[in-house]
């Protein structure tokens, strides 16, 4: 990532960029609908941006979730974006670990991503069998459900995960 490039929590003003930001990135998804229906929740998100100048480069969303029959402060992660002609360059890395330092200090003990487990795997995310997602996935999607432990002494969580309403389309879940 270069010098020039900062991280922030994302505000208002710059929902314009944000959603010029996911068509470039993902031009075949239309992440659009469940990113502007997180933004408008008023509450148990975390939406932060990397930042050039005034142009946002990238953006990364984790929203508060918990267990269908447990107490436990858990968060989901997605999505995530950067801008195509700044891939490679580590901004969706800083994003990634600048939101883990935030959920941890906010007392969240793991973090769930739908994702691929080669890009993820870095982080230390790997293959979750504890918690179920909200929908069934299709089998070939199985080992792209994933978590990461923020705090090494929690107790592993058990359950399905309980997400909040914009993720509750279960076409998020599904090719």
């Amino acid at each position: 990532m270069t010098a020039s490039v900062a991280i922030r929590p994302g505000v208002f003003d710059d929902r314009a960029g944000i959603e010029a930001l996911y068509p470039d990135a993902f031009p075949d998804e239309d992440l659009l609908p469940v990113v502007r229906q997180l933004l408008d929740m008023r509450s148990g998100v975390l939406s932060l941006v990397a930042v050039d100048g005034e142009a946002i480069v990238g953006h990364v969303i984790f929203t508060d979730c918990g267990l269908s029959d447990a107490d436990a402060r858990l968060a989901l992660l997605g999505p995530l974006g950067v801008v195509s002609a700044r891939h490679g360059k580590g901004i969706g890395s800083a994003l990634v670990r600048e939101g883990h330092e935030r959920l941890r200090q906010a007392g969240i003990t793991h973090v769930f991503v739908l994702g691929d487990p080669a890009y993820y795997g870095r982080f230390g995310f790997a293959a979750e069998t504890g918690v179920a997602p909200p929908f069934e996935l299709p089998v070939s999607w199985r080992d792209a459900w994933q978590s990461l432990a923020l705090d090494n002494a929690a107790k592993p969580p058990r359950g399905t995960l309980s997400v909040p309403e914009p993720w509750n389309d279960r076409a998020l879940w599904a090719p």
